[in-house]
């Protein structure tokens, strides 16, 4: 039977009988009474000691693993090219986390949180017929220029923004700014990870096997919110698309403190959903502050390339892009692993 000292071990740990990967695809509750007794005796029988303990602190940081994204019949699965991406992602995931516990220092959850209200959602927007866009519509610059598209005068009481002309500026400041910086062009998603609603909650199989870790190994697993903001995108965890308004006010912020508590562990494992997207924007964001700080940082950083898909939808197919910006992430230092090879040949290596 493998020990565990606080020191890295090269066995790796069994995964408990509960565990049923045909699960992963499916909504449930936890039963966490039961599944806290058993990561206690799991504890217990596997010598494993408080992450406080750690003598190399590993941080596992999971990108949007909620319902919303993960499970086929909600709103934004993320299908990849193999039609079931995020459903076999986390299965892969959850065995990762099962047999790593005693590696696994701290785990931390993004949490995309929406309402309706939001500049990337269709209720904010209206043609010269009143209607609003269908979801996966782009509106460009030129869109708005020529009037395609405004901002829906209905909903100027429930912004920010006040005003509807002030909003109007926004909308058309945010487009350009989005244009001018090369990020996303400002897509139209259908509604989704909606505060309050069962598409914002981790999905099960992952859910599970957080709380288990989080019991096993005395570890509070952090959970941050991000998207919450209505006047901007956020698809990365660490900053959001554009952070002013028209005339200078700050209605968004770079997460600094989720970027320090990143940087302060041995090693950073990052999956998630979606490759393409969320996944994609966060690595991006923690690349450019790492060559800011020390370029050598990125060697800290592995990529869990099997648990993680692209969006492919009717609208699009971002596989591509996915796969650009992970050669552009290895080409810069950080390391792309599977989650099937063992994990100390990469860590030590």
């Amino acid at each position: 039977m493998p020990t565990y000292n606080g020191k890295m071990n090269h066995a790796e740990l069994p995964v408990p009988e509960f565990f049923e990967p045909g699960n992963a695809g499916r909504l449930w509750r936890v039963p966490y009474e039961e599944r806290a007794r058993q990561a206690r005796q799991w504890a217990h029988a596997h010598h494993l000691k408080p992450s406080a303990e750690d003598t190399r602190r590993v941080c596992l940081f999971l990108i949007d693993l909620q319902n919303t994204f993960c499970l086929p019949d909600f709103e934004l699965f993320v299908a990849g090219k193999s039609g079931k991406g995020a459903v076999e992602d986390n299965v892969r995931l959850c065995l990762f986390i099962y047999r790593n516990l005693h590696r696994i220092t701290e785990i931390v959850a993004t949490m995309d949180t929406h309402t309706a209200m939001q500049i990337f959602h269709p209720i904010f927007w209206v043609d010269s017929n009143g209607e609003h866009p269908r979801p996966y519509t782009v509106i460009s610059l030129k869109d708005l220029e020529m009037g395609l598209w405004r901002v829906n005068s209905a909903i100027a009481g429930g912004a920010n923004i006040p005003d509807y002309d002030s909003l109007q500026a926004h909308a058309l400041h945010y487009v350009r700014r989005l244009t001018g910086a090369g990020r996303c062009p400002l897509m139209i998603w259908p509604y989704h990870s909606m505060l309050g609603g069962v598409g914002h909650a981790l999905v099960s199989s992952v859910e599970e096997a957080l709380f288990f870790h989080c019991i096993a190994r005395a570890s509070q697993t952090h959970f941050e919110i991000k998207g919450r903001f209505l006047l901007t995108e956020n698809y990365s965890a660490l900053r959001p698309e554009v952070s002013d308004t028209y005339d200078g006010n700050l209605i968004a912020f770079k997460n600094a403190e989720l970027m320090e508590k990143l940087l302060s562990f041995d090693a950073v494992i990052i999956a998630g959903q979606a490759k393409s997207h969320c996944v994609a924007w966060t690595v991006e964001d923690l690349l450019t502050e790492i060559l800011e700080r020390d370029p050598a940082l990125t060697r800290k950083i592995y990529l869990l390339e099997d648990c993680t898909s692209p969006v492919v939808v009717s609208g699009g197919d971002f596989s591509d892009q996915a796969e650009a910006a992970f050669r552009r992430f290895a080409e810069a230092g950080m390391r792309t692993v599977r989650s099937t090879e063992p994990i100390d040949g990469w860590l030590e290596s």
